[in-house]
């Protein structure tokens, strides 16, 4: 079955971003889903803030498919967009820089705002802050912007990953039972701040929607800038490496063939160590120091291979998909993604906020896939009725409003 395409549609390689885009932002919720529920570090081991049956079962099916591929995705199109936005603002006479620069920093106000009053989470100010460091780079060529985001990428990523090793086989020691006594004491130490962490982000999310407003800048009101800063070696060389895929026409001139090898190829050279990753994570009952290596540093480059996979694959399946009635609502969540992105933290945070229904405090941490797929039928049932009226996205109307006015 499908249905018929959206007026005034864009061109095929802006339906294939959108496309991709779509199924980026509904793969990004079932991560963030566990952020919506639970303290943040929750989102790092299926044993914080404590193990429950049938938990771990959701959280490796998400660690392999999900966890760092859909924000690199993500990240890549976010790149891919700036392009897009500089030829669209250079084809109406207006200097690309300045507007770039206006469409970054209400995207930061944007992504505060989403922090202060909903939700710790958010992406969108590192997005910008990144984002102009980016347009530094934005006349370069493809193989020029290679040539920096992916060396910077792995030799970043990598050292990070070294650097954190051996604090992993000091864990591994303590665990066996063979470490030091001061290892000892230092892993108790770490435990009780993963503790005081959890205690602190449990009463943010058990509060009133004022009192957890107070709560966060009281006590994170820099958050978005430290995880900017802690995120910036990540999602910089993303966001190159993302504006050289689309000028080197991934999602527009790339053959069949070329496309199914990548796919095949990223998927196949990420997937295998994530699958070995996961199943000597689960094995050795998700130690705390390992989690946080191989979520923040030690899978980057899987991460990045399995992301670019995703994206190629998907513009390979794009010719067919397009055509049914799925692939229509996935290019128009695409089109809403940043209407999407914040909505669906408007639905879950009403959902397990203490302002809301308050269920993140008694929901099983299993029954989370439950509420991941009802987010999915939220960001697919509405965008095609909206976009045959109004043409944009809530939010993406009011943002290019005030790109135009300001």
């Amino acid at each position: 079955m499908s249905e018929e395409p959206l007026p005034n549609r864009p061109s095929p390689r802006i339906e294939a971003l959108d496309f991709v885009r779509g199924v980026a932002v509904l793969g990004i919720l079932a991560i963030n889903i566990t952020g919506f529920w639970g303290p943040s570090l929750a989102t790092f081991s299926p044993a914080i803030p404590y193990p429950e049956p049938g938990s771990a079962g959701w959280f490796a099916f998400a660690f392999v498919l999900f966890e760092g591929k859909m924000r690199a995705l993500f990240t890549l199109l976010f790149g891919a967009s700036m392009v897009l936005f500089a030829q669209a603002a250079e084809r109406q006479g207006t200097n690309p820089d300045i507007a770039q620069m206006r469409r970054l920093l209400w995207l930061m106000l944007f992504g505060y705002l989403h922090f202060a009053l909903l939700w710790w989470g958010d992406i969108l100010f590192s997005y910008a802050l990144c984002g102009l460091g980016a347009l530094i780079f934005l006349r370069l060529s493809p193989w020029q912007l290679l040539g920096i985001a992916l060396p910077f990428y792995a030799l970043s990523q990598g050292i990070e990953a070294l650097l954190d090793l051996p604090g992993v086989l000091t864990e591994q020691a303590i665990l066996a039972g063979t470490a030091p006594a001061a290892d000892v004491a230092e892993q108790a130490a770490m435990m009780d701040r993963i503790a005081a962490s959890v205690a602190k982000d449990m009463a943010v999310l058990d509060a009133g929607f004022i009192g957890a407003i107070r709560l966060k800048l009281a006590q994170s009101a820099l958050q978005p800038i430290t995880t900017t800063l802690s995120t910036f070696t990540e999602t910089l060389p993303l966001m190159l490496t993302g504006m050289a895929l689309l000028r080197l026409g991934l999602f527009s001139d790339w053959p069949r063939r070329r496309l199914a090898l990548v796919a095949t190829a990223g998927v196949v050279l990420g997937g295998v160590p994530t699958l070995f990753a996961t199943d000597w994570l689960w094995t050795h009952d998700w130690p705390p120091r390992a989690m946080f290596a191989a979520i923040e540093h030690g899978m980057a480059l899987p991460h990045l291979l399995m992301a670019v996979g995703y994206a190629a694959g998907l513009v390979l399946l794009f010719p067919r998909a397009q055509i049914t009635a799925l692939g229509q609502r996935l290019i128009a969540a695409g089109r809403c993604a940043f209407s999407n992105y914040i909505g669906t933290t408007v639905l879950m945070t009403a959902i397990f906020s203490g302002w809301g229904l308050g269920l993140g405090a008694d929901l099983p941490r299993q029954w989370l896939p439950t509420f991941v797929v009802l987010g999915w039928i939220a960001m697919l049932a509405w965008p095609r009725w909206w976009l045959a009226r109004f043409g944009q996205g809530p939010l993406e109307a009011l943002w290019r409003k005030l790109v135009v006015r300001f």
